[in-house]
């Protein structure tokens, strides 16, 4: 079972089925409302100036699961995503980016929320023993998640849609190095 839940800023999260996923996530938080996803995006915005530096830089993540029982640790399964763009006409050209699947820890505080914490699943042989650690329960839908390259590339299409609408970018593709550009949305 899949929600697409779309994010305050930008951002886009799949959610897979699992046992830890709050189902009682709103459809569509207010665009004012800062909830734990939006410091997710913030934290993978910083990320984003790792990598080469693009105009923009466009977060978005596929989730796995949540536990949001204690607000001082919410906790937040999955594959976070940021990528840098430049604007050729009406193409968002990829600069740079990068997957980040792991479990956030974010905090509640006065202030907001923060992320607090990110354990990150390891790279080549690290990446199994670390996964299955990591997502526990979760891990099947994980994998799932991880091997269902549609549900990838329609999250990565909403959050880029959803980031051109609120930053009034007259943008309808996007182009990865290499390959064809592609229409952000079908409309």
């Amino acid at each position: 079972m899949k929600r697409i839940l779309i994010l305050a800023l930008c951002g886009i999260a799949v959610f897979c089925g699992c046992k830890k996923t709050n189902e009682n996530v709103p459809a569509e938080p207010q665009a004012q409302e800062e909830t734990y996803l939006t410091a997710i995006d913030n934290y993978m915005t910083e990320m984003g100036s790792q990598y080469a530096q693009g105009e923009y830089c466009i977060p978005y993540a596929l989730i796995v699961a949540t536990d949001e029982s204690n607000p001082e640790d919410i906790k937040v399964w999955g594959d976070f995503r940021v990528e840098n763009y430049n604007v050729e006409g009406d193409t968002l050209v990829n600069v740079s980016g990068g997957s980040h699947p792991g479990l956030m820890h974010v905090s509640k505080t006065d202030d907001g929320f923060r992320v607090v914490g990110f354990d990150a699943v390891g790279d080549g042989s690290d990446f199994l023993p670390m996964a299955k650690a990591l997502f526990g329960d979760c891990f099947d839908a994980f994998m799932e998640m991880q091997s269902n390259d549609e549900a990838k590339i329609a999250a990565r299409k909403q959050a880029l849609a959803a980031y051109a609408a609120a930053n009034n970018l007259p943008v309808t593709c996007y182009q990865d190095f290499g390959w064809p550009a592609e229409k952000i949305s079908e409309e």
